[in-house]
């Protein structure tokens, strides 16, 4: 049992680990575990949201998710890769703007997908007449899913590794030196996919949550805003920005408006009522 305890005290090898970031490998095709979070995370969302909007006062029909579900993807995947060239790496694309495309090469960002997102929910609300703000809080239930998903494939990759540990649960990644290193995408994949995921089902399913407009998008962004902030102190830096103003991250800094937006949307719940319920299909 002794033996048993020191062992797990032991800093691990990522490598030992067997994981590999291809999933899938036909000839020069590889499909890799990062797309298929991507795709499982949306697929999961669809089928969840179709389940949601059967309960009475949805903001919006099955035909409506359908459609939503392509704008929302659009706007992930472009407000990501927007928001990781702005925040992140404005140089390298400056230089070079056509790598913009390269999306297989990696570099996503989530506060830009955050706001691909809430964009492409505005626009189609606008287009069909439907409340943005509801839609919003039904999108913000599930968006956890991806998170989870995401931040294990982030793990399985090797990669945005966490800062230096003192070894008793660190892990060796790859590229990141001989130091153990806090598992920091372990962290957020537990508190930005499955304990906000566990706080907005309850709320969505238990309670009336979903006819107050604003709670549940206010939960979500509260929440990813203040675990994003917290495990920053556990997460590397990105190596060509490092440490900015105040000591804090360019993940924190992107995380305070979202903190103070999140708040907002709960400090005004109450003034709000549910409008704009569409007709069922």
């Amino acid at each position: 049992m002794k033996r048993a305890m020191e062992f797990f005290r032991q800093p691990v090898e990522w490598a030992s680990l067997g994981l590999d970031p291809i999933a899938l490998q036909l000839g020069g095709f590889a499909l890799r575990w990062y797309s298929l979070a991507y795709i499982f995370g949306i697929i999961a969302a669809w089928v969840l949201l179709a389940r949601m909007v059967r309960r009475p006062g949805s903001p919006m029909t099955a035909a409506h998710v359908d459609d939503l579900i392509t704008w929302c993807t659009l706007g992930v995947i472009l407000g990501g890769r927007t928001g990781y060239v702005l925040f992140y790496n404005p140089a390298q694309y400056a230089a070079d703007p056509l790598a913009f495309f390269k999306l297989w090469e990696g570099g996503m960002s989530f506060h830009g997908g955050l706001a691909g997102v809430i964009l492409a929910i505005l626009l189609y609300a606008r287009s069909q007449g439907l409340s943005a703000l509801r839609i919003l809080d039904y999108a913000a239930v599930v968006t956890p899913i991806g998170l989870f998903l995401g931040r294990l494939a982030n793990f399985v990759n090797g990669e945005l590794w966490g800062r230096p540990t003192d070894g008793t649960w660190g892990i060796i990644f790859p590229d990141a030196g001989p130091e153990p290193r806090h598992p920091s995408q372990l962290y957020e994949a537990a508190t930005e996919g499955l304990l906000l995921l566990l706080i907005l089902s309850i709320l969505f399913w238990a309670t009336n949550a979903r006819m107050k407009p604003g709670l549940l998008g206010g939960v979500f962004i509260t929440g990813y805003g203040l675990s994003r902030f917290v495990i920053e102190y556990f997460r590397e830096p990105d190596a060509q920005l490092g440490i900015l103003s105040m000591g804090l991250t360019m993940g924190q800094l992107l995380s305070l408006p979202m903190i103070l937006l999140g708040l907002f949307l709960l400090a005004t719940t109450n003034g709000r009522r549910p409008s704009n319920l569409p007709t069922p299909a």
